[in-house]
């Protein structure tokens, strides 16, 4: 079982340590395939639904907006991460994406049950968040944490470059439905692993997760002030520029993938950084600094800088997004171990969802203002909310879970 006190150990285990346990191991692959997965069938259904209906608007959507879903699982049957059988129900979980997966690759389908599937998919895909995440929460010592999830994250950022990338290559021989069999292949692949490597728990009381537990814990995480300016920052800071990232197409034109190209290696290198290299106590303390450095840099915008200024301004604001670690190891620390997977559940769930809606937010307001203002007006917005919530983020205390949730 794992400690809650992020301080516990002073040793930090490095990557190779961390592989070399069997479950996390397990854990990890199988969420690295998930994403190879989710990369392939989601670039699928974006050059389906541009080819059929020539629509900008519903391409982002197709690619995208499974986000918009994840946060329908995080209000209504996220408890289920905190059962009792947390592998049964992740490998059913897994399951219910490989039919999704095969059923997306069926020629013919129409266009709007390819979108019903999607939202539907999208759905099962943040209580598979929360379960897998709080099977990583018993799988690794606390110590052990945040190295965790700085080696998740920069293997998730990393394989939907090579995703896209790859996507793109396929697609010169195969259709969209071909790249769609190839999504549902690792898709098995990772239901395969994931029910070979991880164990059951056998801690967990036992529990019958239903929309009350949902709602109960889900309204004690939101009452206290403390969990609530975590998630604050966990959430809107990153959507906010996250929807800056979204105007390098019109902002930059031609120059456009080497910001993008910026932002992915801005964001290896910080989580890289503050994931392996900084202690506890200096995760704790970058915190807050990083929140900023996530979006000052993006002021420079407004000065209209040359592309090889605007790269390096978005390189450096990319380390920013590293903040997530230690706002996430925070956020364990005070939550119950009973209510950990749904927690961490709501916490992804959220910060999807705002990241689809600063993205959708950007485009609205580019299409009034120009790129340049936008981008300028949200990083002002992150900047803004990064400060007015540092004293509250200060202030917070373990999560206290009602009686209801713990029976």
């Amino acid at each position: 079982m794992t400690s809650s006190d992020p301080n516990s150990s002073k040793h930090t285990p490095g990557y190779r340590a961390l592989l070399r346990n069997r479950e996390f191991a397990g854990l990890y692959a199988g969420f690295t395939l998930t994403v190879a997965a989710s990369t392939l069938s989601g670039f699928a259904l974006g050059t389906l639904v541009d080819r059929s209906t020539g629509s900008p608007f519903l391409t982002a959507v197709s690619m995208y907006g499974a986000t918009f879903a994840t946060v329908l699982g995080a209000t209504t049957l996220m408890s289920v991460a905190d059962g009792s059988r947390p592998r049964r129900t992740l490998v059913a979980l897994q399951a219910v994406a490989l039919v999704g997966a095969c059923a997306q690759a069926a020629p013919g389908m129409p266009l709007t049950a390819r979108f019903a599937l999607l939202l539907l998919l999208g759905f099962f895909q943040s209580l598979n968040t929360g379960t897998r995440m709080g099977l990583l929460a018993e799988a690794v010592p606390a110590s052990a944490y945040v190295p965790a999830r700085s080696l998740m994250n920069i293997t998730a950022g990393g394989t939907s470059v090579l995703g896209f990338a790859l996507g793109a290559v396929l697609l010169r021989h195969l259709t969209p439905q071909g790249l769609f069999v190839a999504a549902a292949a690792l898709t098995a692949a990772a239901l395969a692993v994931t029910a070979a490597t991880v164990r059951e728990r056998s801690i967990r009381p036992p529990r019958r997760p239903d929309l009350r537990e949902t709602w109960t814990t889900n309204a004690a995480l939101l009452s206290r002030t403390g969990p609530r300016a975590l998630l604050l920052n966990l959430w809107v800071p990153n959507g906010l520029i996250v929807g800056c990232e979204a105007l390098f197409i019109p902002y930059a034109g031609e120059n456009a993938g080497v910001l993008l190209a910026a932002a992915s290696g801005g964001m290896l290198l910080g989580d890289l950084t503050v994931g392996r290299l900084l202690s506890p106590e200096w995760r704790r303390r970058s915190a807050f600094p990083l929140r900023l450095l996530l979006a000052v840099p993006y002021l420079l915008f407004a000065l209209h800088p040359p592309a090889l200024v605007a790269a390096v301004a978005v390189f450096v604001a990319s380390a920013g997004f590293a903040a997530t670690l230690p706002l996430q190891e925070r956020l364990l620390a005070l939550t119950p171990e009973q209510v950990r997977g749904q927690v961490q559940g709501v916490e992804s769930a959220g910060r999807m969802t705002w990241q689809g809606i600063g993205a959708a937010v950007a485009g609205a307001t580019a299409q009034v203002l120009s790129p340049t203002v936008t981008i300028t007006t949200l990083a002002a917005l992150s900047v803004c909310v990064t400060l007015l919530s540092r004293p509250y983020v200060n202030r917070t205390r373990p999560l206290t879970v009602p009686r209801a949730a713990r029976s």
